[in-house]
């Protein structure tokens, strides 16, 4: 019996991504800046979400609660990992993030799968590729955009799905920021459109490297 699309949806989505779908969206949010943490620092993000599609049906779709887990281990390379739970089903990723542009252009490479009650993990795996952007704004206020490509690891899912999040990060930007984005879902062969809305909150942890004058 083929996969209800719903629920095909939710898997295909939740990992992390992005981190991190409900009764029929992908995860597709990223509460995160262009810039990397730096060697031997961490960074921590919890965040919640509300998701809603807009198209022939439209209206509240699910929540989301999520948490990201980075640190650098090379000059220019973070590794990232992250959980995220929705509508009852659970998701993980993990991948680097690479530096393109210092501070303003970055690449990040996520893989994840889902988990959770009648999910089979092996159908799961998706990658989420994301070039992001960051424009500071003053010393305590920056905005962060991100592109990113939603595409299946098997071939139970269909095509890939795209994805646009606009944000800011606002706060003692080396210390903390309070992550505020909104963002859009698009199924390149369907109507409709998903937005969601969301804040996370970063705090980053460990030496900071001396700034070269």
């Amino acid at each position: 019996m083929d996969m209800p699309r719903s629920r095909r949806l939710l898997l295909f989505g939740l990992l992390w991504a992005t981190l991190a779908g409900a009764a029929c969206a992908p995860v597709f949010s990223d509460f995160q800046s262009a810039k990397l943490v730096g060697r031997d620092r961490v960074e921590v993000t919890p965040s919640a979400s509300t998701v809603s599609f807009s198209g022939v049906e439209s209206g509240h779709v699910q929540d989301e609660y999520g948490l990201q887990l980075a640190t650098g281990v090379l000059d220019g390379l973070d590794l990232r990992a992250g959980y995220v739970r929705a509508a009852g089903v659970n998701g993980v990723g993990f991948g680097p993030k690479i530096a393109l542009v210092k501070d303003r252009v970055a690449l990040a490479l996520p893989v994840g799968f889902a988990f959770g009650e009648d999910v089979e993990i092996s159908r799961t795996w998706t990658a989420h590729p994301t070039l992001l952007f960051t424009q500071p704004v003053t010393r305590r206020l920056e905005v962060n955009a991100s592109a990113k490509a939603l595409i299946p690891l098997t071939e139970d899912w269909g095509g890939s799905l795209v994805a646009f999040n606009v944000g800011l990060g606002i706060g003692d930007l080396r210390r903390w920021a309070i992550r505020p984005e909104i963002g859009l879902l698009f199924d390149p062969g369907d109507s409709g459109h998903y937005t969601q809305f969301g804040l996370g909150f970063t705090v980053f942890a460990g030496k900071r490297k001396p700034v070269s004058p």
